[in-house]
């Protein structure tokens, strides 16, 4: 289906901040499925349930992947499932929250640098100073860290730094698949690769830490949940609005996620949630509303000449 310039520009859009706000609100939920399901063991729940749900549909559509991309899609999921997640979840144990917030608050910055070194794209100044005003956005939500994670380890946030590094590959690798297929049929092959290349870290997980499966009914349905919003379907929404957007452009939506995380956890867990939080917010969407401002306004034009 065709759009125009402007329609493809606002459905991008909605993708990106959809997909970013389900990740944020899926923190309230992993804190409370996390206490009883161990983080990787979780991640093949995730995406085997993804997995299901994505590939009914892709089947449904009968669409096939030629031979020579399959290493481009194993790629994508090993670079997005494999060790993004697992560099945020390792990386955050051998450091803080605070810090893992922080330091994954850069993946825009690399989104949008994969984006001028793989896809040719060309970053204007507003892009590149609305990521920066968002940044700021971010750490005035979070705060600035305190001597305690100033001297949180620094193999961890070394490791921090390459889920973020891998995530911005992963969104720019995506894209570039989906110049040759649809969302959904990419979004299908990661979750299949992402589960067979975490698989062996979750057996070893489960040999080290032996879980009881007898969980009650919130449990399974807060797996659910993860599997099919949080990964079926945010998954689904961000390979679109990359395939609809500019990577450079799209790159800023991400940080509608710790805003999202932040309310939330406010609303349903009763942490604090102070000034900072709302002069933080304004910064990340006139950040967001920067970057996007000149391709708008070429969109625009282009219409206009058109009726003319």
């Amino acid at each position: 289906m065709s759009y125009s310039p402007w329609k493809q520009s606002l459905l991008g859009a909605t993708c990106l901040t959809l997909a970013a706000a389900i990740w944020g609100g899926v923190y309230v939920v992993s804190k409370v499925v996390l206490e009883v399901i161990p983080p990787f063991t979780l991640l093949i729940l995730r995406f085997g349930i993804a997995l299901l749900v994505l590939g009914a549909f892709a089947l449904a559509r009968k669409e096939a992947v030629q031979k020579r991309d399959y290493p481009l899609l194993m790629g994508i999921a090993f670079v997005g499932v494999t060790i993004s997640i697992a560099a945020q979840f390792l990386g955050t144990k051998l450091s803080t929250a605070h810090m893992g917030a922080l330091i994954t608050s850069a993946s825009p910055a690399f989104i949008a640098i994969f984006a001028v070194w793989l896809l040719k794209e060309s970053i204007h100044f507003k892009q590149a100073a609305g990521i920066a005003l968002a940044t700021v956005g971010v750490i005035i939500v979070i705060g600035v860290p305190d001597q305690a994670d100033a001297q949180s380890s620094l193999t961890g946030n070394l490791i921090l730094l390459v889920a973020a590094v891998s995530w911005g590959l992963y969104t720019v690798l995506s894209k570039k698949a989906t110049q040759r297929y649809s969302s959904l049929l990419v979004t299908t092959y990661v979750a299949l690769f992402g589960l067979i290349f975490t698989s062996p870290v979750m057996l070893w997980e489960l040999s080290v830490t032996p879980i009881s499966w007898q969980f009650g009914w919130e449990i399974w349905a807060g797996v659910l949940y993860i599997g099919l919003i949080s990964t079926a379907g945010a998954f689904y929404l961000w390979n679109k609005g990359f395939e609809l957007m500019q990577a450079g452009s799209g790159a800023g939506f991400f940080f509608v996620q710790p805003i999202v995380g932040a309310f939330l956890g406010w609303l349903l867990l009763h942490e604090h949630l102070g000034t900072s939080f709302f002069v933080g917010a304004a910064f990340i969407f006139l950040g967001v509303a920067l970057s996007n401002l000149r391709k708008r306004n070429a969109t625009e034009a282009a219409d206009s000449a058109k009726r003319s």
